[in-house]
């Protein structure tokens, strides 16, 4: 019996720098499609190829209308995206939804001490409220534990 195959090892090649090496080369291929076909899908979107193997093209995009009328409009898109020259072989495309990249907020600036005065009056507050979740919450906000 022969041993299976491993189709991310590459033959011939060092074990521990042959798959980032191959997998490396793939995903900047997949960024330079990405770039091609960019302003051939539906607008405004920023489409992104995450896989492109056997004739099908595996896609996101964030915006579910636009994700749908691609995939509505496959066959058209495929016949037009099939004329360039690296997707002669293209048959299907498959769309998934990405989540949003959140861009990372500058941090907020240091909080500002509570003068006594304001302490005072939080810890009095705390007293007289009758929940207790609300009353242990003035008295940390009193005590300016983050």
């Amino acid at each position: 019996m022969s041993e299976p195959s491993n189709v991310f090892q590459q033959k011939g090649q060092h074990i521990k720098t042959g798959n980032l090496t191959f997998l490396t080369t793939q995903v900047t291929q997949w960024k330079q499609l990405t770039k091609i076909i960019q302003p051939l899908l539906p607008q405004p979107e920023q489409w992104q190829v995450v896989c492109y193997q056997h004739g099908v093209l595996i896609i996101t995009g964030e915006n579910q209308a636009m994700i749908s009328q691609l995939s509505y409009l496959q066959s058209h898109y495929v016949a037009q995206l099939a004329q360039l020259e690296g997707l002669k072989d293209l048959r299907k495309i498959q769309v998934r939804l990405r989540n949003k990249m959140n861009v990372p907020r500058e941090p907020s600036p240091p909080s500002k001490t509570l003068t006594s005065e304001t302490q005072e009056q939080l810890r009095s507050a705390a007293e007289y409220v009758s929940d207790p979740k609300l009353s242990q919450a003035l008295l940390r906000l009193a005590s300016n534990k983050k």
